[in-house]
């Protein structure tokens, strides 16, 4: 195909959005609203990790120093700690500001430790893990640091923490495969249709001797501007809703102390994965009903 033609056949592309604007509507709509759906999927897969991040954040590991350990030693510890390849955070608790939150959190019931004259509580690390499926062997690894006492931690619910972050990723990836074979199913068809309305104008074309390629080209570049189109507005429906959605449930959630994620961090990613969504369902379907109904039509034109 020479350059000329295919000028003017991506100009035709363009020019048929507007002369089959109603196919093109209901195209764009049908685009729109499996993506929006994606989209809705997607921020609710963001704000659980968020959730999870969170809950992880506080499911920390309590590491007891020796109590006899002098103040070198504790500070030894805790740089070994810092070595250690998953451990994100390590803060030092003194066992005097522990013994005070103790004795606070008591509060009337604190006269039980009248009379002492040491301190029972041990220096103590808190220590925070980067990655949560690692919790056991971390575990393991900070008990066998020397001139540590015990270890307090939760391994139930760091499991259970790591499942539910599978589940959820393999039920968002499960979503958007099933809307994008559907998006594809349905543009798809929605193209065929407007094939068929325009069946005298491909008959006179291939009665011309115009190639498959010189037909289908048009297409193409109307599949892939739909795309476009559907991508664009989709994101701009589904910032409009999550904005609504912030709006009209905040004093719910800051009840529960929890906020949804912002938008406006993932509005770039997602508009690049609606494009893409967008012009692979809409340049691959239209190719798919055209070569369909060529066959149907029992086309014999040449492909050069």
């Amino acid at each position: 195909m020479k350059g000329a033609s295919l000028k003017y056949l991506t100009r035709e592309g363009f020019r048929n959005i507007w002369v089959n604007r109603l196919m093109t509507l209901a195209s764009v709509t049908v685009l729109l609203a499996c993506l929006v759906i994606i989209g809705v999927g997607a921020m609710a897969f963001f704000n659980i990790n968020a959730l999870l991040d969170k809950v992880e954040a506080q499911n920390v590991v309590m590491v007891y120093v020796d109590r006899g350990a002098d103040e070198a030693t504790v500070n030894a510890v805790g740089a070994e700690l810092q070595k250690l390849s998953n451990v994100d955070t390590c803060e030092f608790i003194s066992k005097e500001t522990a013994f005070q939150e103790q004795i606070e959190t008591m509060g009337g019931d604190s006269a039980i430790f009248e009379g002492l004259s040491d301190n029972p509580l041990p220096d103590t690390y808190k220590v925070t893990l980067q990655d949560m499926s690692q919790f056991d062997a971390s575990v393991s690894a900070i008990k066998a640091v020397q001139n540590v006492e015990s270890v307090r931690e939760n391994s139930d619910l760091a499991g259970k923490l790591v499942s539910v972050r599978k589940a959820v990723t393999i039920v968002s990836i499960g979503l958007v495969a099933m809307l994008f074979l559907v998006a594809l199913f349905i543009i798809s068809n929605t193209i065929r249709i407007t094939m068929f309305s325009r069946k005298l104008e491909i008959n006179i074309m291939k009665a011309v001797g115009a190639t498959n390629g010189f037909i289908r080209w048009p297409f193409f570049v109307e599949g892939i501007l739909i795309g476009i189109i559907s991508s664009v507005l989709s994101l701009g429906v589904l910032w409009g809703l999550y904005e609504l959605m912030l709006t009209s449930f905040a004093d719910v959630l800051s009840g529960l102390s929890f906020s949804l994620v912002p938008f406006l961090p993932y509005a770039l990613p997602i508009l690049g994965a609606f494009l893409l969504i967008g012009v692979f369902t809409g340049g691959v379907g239209s190719m798919i009903s055209m070569n369909k109904y060529l066959r149907e039509q029992g086309s014999v034109v040449s492909d050069e």
